[in-house]
């Protein structure tokens, strides 16, 4: 099941150090370059992962094709994806060895997350940590 309390959000965004933004944009008026910058802003190495600017730079940070050339520890991946599209990068997640996936407002897909819980990731859906970390007081680092 999704984690839906504040405390267990809170916790999940406190443990979590280095994000994978999968569906980055290098465009300033998309909601994953805003959400981009604030988690840069709080702390958080954020990897950008589009298959459409990659090796270009969104925030000072390569972009990425996929999660799996990432090469390095991931612990949250955050998916600006469709819902049906969801699935997929939760699938990449899991794969990549993700311990957690965020899907953004409006993004909600149950089998996907079934399938995260299985393989013990925590899921949260249909929220944005660049809104909750301020509303949950998460301290900056």
């Amino acid at each position: 099941m999704p984690l839906t309390s504040d405390a267990d959000i809170a916790e999940l965004l406190t443990e979590t150090r280095t994000i994978a933004l999968i569906g980055a944009s290098d465009r300033p008026g998309r909601p994953s370059y805003g959400v981009m910058k604030v988690l840069q802003d709080w702390g958080y190495r954020v990897l950008p992962v589009n298959p459409q600017i990659t090796g270009e730079h969104v925030h000072g940070e390569y972009v990425w094709r996929e999660l799996g050339q990432i090469g390095e520890p991931i612990d949250m991946v955050d998916i600006f994806r469709r819902p049906e599209a969801a699935g997929e990068a939760v699938d990449a997640a899991i794969a990549a060895g993700a311990k957690s996936v965020w899907m953004q407002i409006g993004v909600v897909n149950e089998a996907a997350a079934a399938r995260a819980e299985a393989a013990g990731l925590k899921v949260v859906m249909d929220r944005c940590p660049a809104i909750e970390l301020p509303r949950l007081r998460v301290p900056r680092r």
